[in-house]
């Protein structure tokens, strides 16, 4: 029997669950209430991509063990693979109460902490397990990212760089020093780390997410938006929500000053018209970027399914929208603006139609139906002449909800 454990568990280091879980399965047969056992089928499974199950029996080996920290260390693992961040947190918090003495736990735990943007809590995680183990790689990680998250980045470089020092072929390493000197702003150098990374783990999704971002932002206009959309995801939900009313309400006052005092409105107009692209920048840099980068050899490998579907659609809208707009100067009327307008509206909605992941219908059946009533609106422009009527109204008011329904739905994601 220790020969077959022996077997499986060089197995699963390998990388090779199904041959390992054969073998579980007949041990399982023999003794199904080995906690060592089930904990491996935990592992198995993770590797396999089934985390449910695996978590199903890391409880079950946690039930006849449970002072094992180990276990619920693995259970962590199972739980973060399924977005159950704060349940891992727990798990995690039971290791430790178990188990003060391991480093690995502190480091988990840190990431954890960073990831929910409570850097300075995940910086004292990443420094107690470093007390504990001054060499462990995943604290060092850890407290790097918690350290370029608390904006200081000289010191985040100097812990990743000793993190290189102790394993220069850790793949997750490179990677997380590419993300920060994305977030830093030097692209290329991420481009270097990325590059290493998927030497190393070609199959590395943290690091496939890097290299995309990092291939875009050599395009200024991208990096500009990728240096706003980390300024917010560094953010909490409650200060995120106050740039977007803030942003509404700065605009809303800039428009009733203009209104209000005609003498200003050469002024204030253009203003108006940059904070408005500026808005609506924030929506589609992003689909249109996947647009360009499909040109490139090694980027369009990089994009799923969805993204490439998602800036085919953007695409497809700013067609429209051109369309229109050349039809306009050619036969000045209000069908070609209602064109014009169908394809600029739904630019906003198509570019984040597949971003939710728990919230997985919602953007698209709300895409769907303002298309719907687009069509309709343009329809029924065609056969009045009137630019505004019921299914173009309609169409405006989903239109400005579904910027605030977006953005509730994105920022609870990313706080969650």
């Amino acid at each position: 029997m220790d020969n077959l454990i022996a077997r499986a568990e060089m197995l699963i280091q390998q990388n090779r669950p199904k041959e390992a879980r054969e073998i579980l399965v007949k041990l399982l047969h023999s003794d199904p209430n080995d906690p060592e056992i089930l904990a491996m089928m935990g592992r198995v499974e993770m590797q396999s991509g089934y985390n449910q199950d695996a978590l199903r029996f890391l409880n079950d080996a946690i039930s006849i063990s449970p002072d094992s920290d180990y276990l619920f260390y693995l259970k962590a693992l199972a739980l973060i693979e399924l977005d159950k961040f704060r349940q891992a947190d727990e798990s995690l918090r039971e290791a430790i109460s178990i188990n003060p003495n391991e480093a690995e736990y502190f480091g988990l735990r840190s990431t954890l902490k960073t990831d929910e943007k409570q850097y300075e809590e995940g910086l004292e995680f990443a420094d107690r397990g470093l007390e504990l183990d001054a060499e462990n790689t995943l604290c060092l990680n850890a407290r790097g990212r918690a350290l370029m998250k608390l904006d200081r980045s000289e010191e985040s470089f100097q812990t990743l760089d000793g993190a290189l020092n102790e394993d220069p072929n850790n793949a997750f390493t490179h990677a997380n020093f590419g993300w920060s000197e994305l977030e830093k702003g030097d692209h290329r150098k991420a481009l270097d780390h990325f590059r290493e990374a998927l030497r190393i783990d070609p199959n590395m999704e943290y690091a496939q997410g890097g290299m995309l971002e990092a291939i875009k932002s050599r395009y200024w206009l991208y990096r500009i938006f990728l240096s706003y959309a980390f300024w917010m995801s560094n953010m909490t939900a409650r200060y995120q929500w106050g740039v977007i009313i803030g942003f509404y309400i700065g605009f809303r006052i800039v428009r009733s000053v203009s209104n209000a005092n005609p003498e200003l409105a050469p002024i204030l107009q253009p203003v108006l018209i940059i904070l408005a692209v500026i808005a609506f920048s924030t929506w589609i840099t992003n689909p249109i970027s996947n647009l360009f980068l499909r040109l490139n050899t090694y980027g369009r490998h990089l994009l799923d399914d969805k993204e490439k579907l998602s800036s085919n659609l953007v695409g497809l809208s700013m067609l429209v929208l051109i369309a229109g707009f050349v039809r306009y100067l050619i036969n000045d009327s209000n069908t070609s603006l209602a064109i014009l307008f169908l394809g600029l509206g739904l630019m906003v909605p198509f570019s984040v139609v597949f971003a939710s992941a728990k919230q997985k219908y919602l953007l698209p059946i709300y895409s769907v139906i303002m298309t719907i009533v687009g069509i309709g609106a343009v329809y029924e422009t065609m056969q009045t002449n009137e630019l505004f009527n019921t299914y173009s109204t309609i169409f405006i008011l989903g239109f400005v909800a579904f910027q605030w329904i977006a953005n509730y739905v994105l920022i609870s994601e990313d706080n969650s």
